[in-house]
């Protein structure tokens, strides 16, 4: 698969819907608000009930594939994304107490379609191709959250109900266009001698092993970014602009960059790619700490350094970890790698809060370290080598070179 033009029509589709579905993510950018004002819940019950809509989630990535690994991915996702549209739809006319009900079972259901939409798509590419096909698929969304929250923000000058219900009008229609497009697919049979299960599978790949845990220290030092990084631009008496222009700049960056370096790098070995995409993470976090650069000036290039290493570690680790799946089991792996890819969400800020508080200069340093840690797993995943599929579709082990070899060879035929 050489270029864009190869893509399957379904992995297009399910880019659109991803861009959809992010523009007009409204719940988790203004839950808070919302419960806070029109509501009129207090900060702390308010924090809890949009806190178990991620909690759902993760919940949902760690374990919600199974069901479409079992019962089919299309089915699965149409089944999710409708329950999800019409909770979301209804918020307004839901009480308080159900919605501290209904959220975590709204970020559960969202996170399953979501891998849905990543099994499909990760099944209409053959393996060993599939780093273009996550590289649109993140374009498309990255995309959609650029534009969703000012236009969330309009909207919400009308009522924070209008959001909501066109949250989840634009969740139940998509899923009506989106059904009309995707093949109809059974569940994909267990090969005779593949592993029975998720954790059988992972437990005898020690590369996977130690490339999910440095994905988890990498992530717990990326999203400092939504939670330390403000406090500290704050405390050296920088506007609030300035972290509003560094995820532009992040966001922008990826956007205009993603797709062709993948496209770039497509035939390149995995395992050196994504180390290298972690070791720019640990210096662009280290840049932050120097403010004798003048803080504004360290966070700019801090942000385009980090930036570079998330272009070239996301796309790739997700499509490696695609290609390490079973086919029966590829819901199951996207929602593990999702899973440890996104666990900083929930560990970021109370590690990251205890470092600053206890002292500031240490965070930066300190997140080089951890990201390192991630370099260094990464690497040693790499001389594991990965599992192939040998003949017969029994597992056999390779060097990263010859990994690299069997996906040219894949890429060829």
């Amino acid at each position: 698969m050489r270029d864009l033009r190869d893509l399957p029509r379904v992995v297009w589709v399910l880019a659109a819907g991803r861009f959809v579905s992010s523009a007009s993510a409204f719940l988790m950018l203004f839950l808070v608000l919302y419960l806070t004002g029109p509501r009129g819940v207090g900060v702390v019950p308010a924090g809890i009930i949009a806190g178990s809509n991620g909690v759902g989630a993760l919940l949902g990535n760690f374990t919600g594939g199974r069901f479409g690994d079992r019962h089919g991915h299309r089915r699965v996702l149409l089944l999710a994304a409708s329950v999800v549209g019409v909770l979301t739809a209804l918020i307004p006319w839901q009480p308080v107490w159900l919605l501290a009900v209904t959220m975590p079972v709204t970020g559960y259901l969202g996170a399953v379609a979501s891998l849905g939409q990543g099994a499909l798509a990760a099944l209409a590419v053959p393996a060993g191709s599939r780093r273009s096909s996550v590289a649109v698929s993140r374009a498309a969304s990255n995309a959609g959250f650029v534009i969703g929250p000012p236009v969330g923000a309009l909207l919400a000058t009308r009522g924070y109900d209008t959001l909501f219900v066109l949250d989840g009008v634009l969740t139940l229609a998509l899923r009506h266009v989106t059904s009309r497009f995707l093949p109809d697919e059974a569940p994909v049979a267990r090969e005779r001698d593949a592993p029975a299960g998720l954790w059988r599978a992972v437990r005898a790949d020690r590369s996977l092993l130690l490339l999910l845990t440095g994905v988890v220290l990498v992530d717990l030092v990326y999203r400092q970014l939504y939670s330390t990084l403000p406090l500290h631009l704050r405390d050296h008496g920088q506007p609030l602009a300035l972290y509003t222009l560094l995820v532009a700049i992040g966001s922008g960056l990826i956007l205009a960059l993603e797709i062709p370096v993948t496209l770039w790098l497509r035939d390149r070995p995995a395992i050196p790619v994504i180390a290298t995409g972690y070791a720019l993470v640990a210096v662009g976090f280290v840049i932050f700490g120097f403010t004798w650069l003048g803080v504004a000036v360290a966070a700019v290039v801090a942000m385009v350094v980090l930036t570079a290493g998330e272009i070239l570690y996301k796309t790739t680790a997700t499509a490696h970890v695609l290609d390490a799946a079973p086919p029966h089991l590829v819901g199951q792996f996207q929602g593990l790698y999702t899973g440890a890819a996104t666990s900083g969400t929930m560990l970021s800020a109370p590690l990251g809060g205890i470092v600053y508080a206890a002292s500031p200069g240490l965070l930066w340093p300190l997140c080089g370290v951890v990201a390192g840690v991630g370099v260094v797993l990464a690497l040693a995943a790499g001389r594991v080598g990965p599992r192939l599929p040998g003949p017969g579709g029994r597992p056999a082990t390779a060097t990263a070179g010859e990994a690299a070899t069997a996906g040219e060879a894949r890429r060829a035929g």
